[in-house]
């Protein structure tokens, strides 16, 4: 059986029993609390949870997974056992307060021995040690021998988290035989020989804060099996890494290597090989679904990944570029079951070729300094959080090269280091309003009594008679508040828009009937996501009460400027995607009254014609003054409408759609204008990098824009008066200026290059036996690189070391001439520069006639000219 029969003969076989069939989701979930879509239920979270409706009772999903970085994390494990990847696929079917042990048990047992055709005398059960029922249907219903049915610990209890839904799970596992391992089942025989691939999660109880566990008033079910263990089973394979949709990444990645695999006989070779065809894999996958090379989070397990395959690729010889073979293979073995993977096929290609390009110079660099750390002992926690931190080579790949020369990483210190970088940053960012926030019981309380709020904000900026449904102050619900207090006021209706999709929540003001009671509204946010709206805000005068009726009344003139800019957002993002690309993807954005940002995937900075071009697509879509349609539908019919999905947004089967204007159709669900013209001129006033591959615009729209305008005008006509010209003449005479500034700093320059003669002549004199070393501060590195190339000029045959503190005294540089006679005699400057430079914390390049260098630590400029002054002489007087 292939991997797309498998697939198609699991999810056909639980729609036959009433399931519904869900697609794969994104590996970027919308849980916060984890990075990458971790298991098969984890799209179905908010379902078990309780804080949605889910819109059917049973379903069943193959989805892509990825387990790397946080928690759960099988990196180092990768291509030394059978049973770990970054990358994929999860088989499973899913009950919401449905069916439960009594039909999926029986379920599982028939799809595997019935429809998988596995041996019923091989397989074995693992069943948690309280669960008497399931231990009794697998026992008597189905008929799985007494002595295959094994209780076991805490390895089958599931927890989604410490207090939440939990409850036992059922293993099924396939005994490989005595060759594998030793007897015993899984409870008591070889890890080896006992392969689990099926877990069925009975969600039955509540753990609660105080320990204790209740039982849930209606039981779910979470089962999950990995499809590439179950592949391995039906293709006959001992190895998970040659089965059908991993023997062609591997094959890909010895062509690549030009190293031949030898299915596990190859000892590390072979190992590296595994890695480079896994990760191949994942950084199709997570580029592909928008995850972008970065140094934070999914972006820098995604660097990880691309890191970990180009440093085993140069492991195994590869002097080229390995990543696009191994994408190239991924998009024609995957590409049938997850078309997103050819659409975005160019698009992932461009993103991992110009990061390996880029880590090419690191990995140079971060060898070259670990040559010289390791040269003369272990690496220090400071040096490897140099190496991480300042150079950008990743901890994990130092550790590994330490290893292999037989060298130890304190990663105790490196991690204290780390871990005080962390806090910082922490500390930096830490917002003081988090005794605001109220336990999210409070608001489920307040929702399951009197419903989700509705929205009318779209329909109108006031709404009369609007109910009091909760009142909640510190966290803790009240009855009352009075005149002063701060507090969270939850409606059954409201125009407030709840601050979601990157635009800030509305303010206004919440009134009694009879004036008598005001409330301030400062902000609005969601209490639970999507239904309960919450109205955040300070008491003025008079007092509130549970059930009182108010009028709801935002700030209009603050919302007209959102929804200005809001609607300018979506306008340029398609601009963006016109002038560089469909490569652009949003990545964040913050919609507020003053101003939009928008954040979006691409490589470089844009150049001053594009941004030119962006904004004038953008006004010229304004004058139309294009209508601006805002409606719901399915989200089928939004796909097939072309409607791109903004970041981090959520959506469920019914969308809303924006199109703005002829051009802009996205999914959307925030506060918009009805024509384009109501925006106003839009203004990009900034443009600017905020991570790897991950650009940033800021703009303004309407009054903003003018004012900006106006302002801008007015000091072109400043700059014209201290010009004494006139606006239109002022590039014109400042061209004048330049060119005068450039004739002078050429005089400046001749008299320098006379200078600098007369110093390379004085130190030329200084030589011992064809050496010259010395210090001079104060130099750039091009200064430093011409006065070491005339000294060496001046002295004939020999070897010149120049280093100092450059200037303002902040970084060292280094430079290292080699005369020719002695470069055609083996002797290299490169070779000669290696251990100073990496005194200096940094590198040079590989030249054996003029290298130039240095790093920060100034420090050391002393001891690397005596590091230096060594090599240079006994390199010079071995040389034949």
């Amino acid at each position: 059986m292939t991997a797309g029969e498998l697939r198609r003969a699991f999810v056909d076989f639980f729609v036959a029993r009433g399931h519904t069939e869900v697609p794969s989701a994104g590996l970027i979930p919308h849980d916060p609390s984890i990075l990458f879509t971790v298991a098969g239920m984890v799209p179905f979270k908010p379902y078990f949870l309780g804080d949605e409706t889910p819109p059917f009772r049973r379903a069943t999903s193959v989805q892509k997974c990825m387990r790397a970085g946080g928690k759960h994390n099988d990196l180092d494990d990768i291509g030394r056992t059978n049973r770990h990847f970054s990358f994929f696929e999860m088989l499973g079917n899913f009950s919401f307060g449905d069916y439960f042990k009594a039909e999926a048990i029986p379920w599982a047992w028939e799809l595997v021995t019935e429809v998988l055709r596995l041996p019923p005398d091989r397989l074995w059960v693992t069943v948690h040690d309280t669960d008497d029922e399931a231990e009794k249907i697998w026992r008597d219903e189905v008929g799985v021998p007494a002595a295959r049915v094994q209780r076991m610990g805490d390895d089958n209890f599931w927890r989604m988290a410490d207090t939440g839904p939990c409850g036992p799970s059922s293993e099924i596992f396939l005994d490989l035989g005595p060759e594998a391992g030793p007897d015993g089942g899984p409870a008591h025989g070889g890890e080896d020989r006992y392969l689990e691939f099926w877990n069925l999660v009975f969600m039955q109880y509540d753990a609660r804060p105080d320990g204790t566990t209740v039982p849930l008033p209606r039981p779910s079910v979470d089962t999950g099996a990995g499809l590439e263990r179950i592949l391995s089973i039906l293709q006959g394979r001992d190895s998970v890494w040659e089965i059908d949709v991993f023997a062609p990444l591997i094959a890909a990645a010895s062509e690549v290597t030009g190293v031949a695999y030898r299915h596990g006989e190859g000892g590390e070779s072979d190992v590296s090989l595994r890695i480079v065809a896994e990760h191949g894999r994942a950084m199709t996958f997570l580029v592909s679904d928008g995850v972008v090379p970065s140094n934070e989070e999914r972006g820098y397990v995604l660097r990880r990944i691309i890191r970990r395959a180009v440093r085993h690729a140069y492991r195994l010889g590869v002097t080229g570029s390995a990543t696009p073979a191994l994408v190239e293979a991924t998009v024609e073995v995957m590409g049938d079951a997850y078309p997103e993977l050819r659409r975005d096929r160019d698009q992932v290609l461009a993103v991992v070729t110009r990061e390996e390009e880029r880590f090419r110079g690191t990995l140079d660099r971060g060898v070259a300094m670990l040559d010289g750390v390791t040269a003369s002992g272990d690496v220090s926690g400071d040096d490897a959080f140099f190496l991480h931190d300042t150079l950008g080579f990743p901890i994990d790949l130092t550790r590994e090269i330490a290893a292999e020369r037989g060298r130890v990483v304190d990663l105790d210190g490196f991690g204290v280091l780390m871990e005080d970088q962390r806090r910082r940053a922490r500390e930096a960012g830490r917002a003081g309003s988090a005794g605001r926030d109220a336990a999210v019981d409070v608001y489920r309380d307040i929702l399951d009594a009197g419903g989700a709020t509705e929205f009318t904000g779209r329909a109108e900026p006031e709404t009369t008679g609007a109910k009091v449904l909760g009142l909640v102050v510190a966290g803790e619900r009240v009855g009352q508040v009075g005149e002063g207090a701060a507090v969270d006021v939850v409606l059954d209706r409201t125009p407030f828009y709840a601050e979601a999709g990157g635009q800030v929540g509305d303010t206004g003001t919440l009134e009694s009937g009879d004036g008598r009671t005001v409330v301030q509204v400062l902000d609005t946010v969601y209490g639970l996501p999507g239904t309960v709206v919450v109205h955040r805000g300070e008491v003025v005068r008079g007092e509130l009460a549970e059930s009182d009726s108010v009028t709801a009344r935002i700030d209009a003139e603050r919302r007209d400027r959102i929804r200005r800019n809001h609607t300018a957002t979506h306008l340029l993002h398609w601009a963006l995607r016109e002038v560089l690309g469909p490569h652009v993807k949003q990545a964040g954005s913050l919609v507020a009254p003053d101003r939009l940002r928008f954040d979006f995937s691409h490589h470089q900075a844009l150049t001053r014609d594009e941004l030119d071009a962006v904004e004038a697509l953008a006004n010229a879509e304004v004058i139309t003054d294009a209508p601006v349609r805002h409606y719901e539908t399915s989200k089928d019919h939004a796909a097939s409408l072309g409607a791109i999905a903004f970041f981090g947004d959520k959506y469920g089967d019914v969308v809303r759609v924006l199109e703005a204007g002829p051009h802009s159709i996205e999914l959307c669900g925030g506060t918009h204008v009805h024509a384009l013209g109501f925006i106003g001129p839009v203004k990009i006033v900034s443009e600017g990098s905020i991570g790897s591959n991950l650009r940033r615009i800021e703009a303004v729209t309407g009054p903003a824009a003018l004012e900006r305008i106006h302002d801008e005008e007015l000091r072109l006509r400043e700059l014209a008066d201290l010009l004494k010209t006139t606006p239109d003449e002022v590039g014109a005479q400042v061209e004048r200026l330049l060119g005068r500034v450039r004739s002078l700093t050429d005089e400046l320059d001749a008299a320098r290059s006379s200078q600098a003669g007369a110093e390379a002549a004085e130190l030329a004199a200084r030589a011992e036996g064809g050496v010259v070393v010395a210090r001079r501060d104060g130099l750039d590195p091009g200064e430093l690189r011409r006065l070491a190339a005339a000294v060496r000029d001046r002295v004939g045959s020999g070897v010149v070391v120049l280093a100092g503190a450059g200037p303002g005294g902040t970084k060292a540089g280094l430079s290292v001439a080699v005369s020719a006679d002695h470069v055609s005699r083996g002797v290299s400057a490169a070779e000669i520069a290696r251990a100073p430079a990496s005194l200096l914390g940094g590198g040079t390049a590989k030249n054996a006639e003029l290298v130039v260098g240095g790093g920060p630590r100034v420090e050391n400029v002393d001891e690397a000219l005596r590091v230096a002054r060594a090599a240079a002489a006994e390199v010079v007087a071995s040389a034949p």
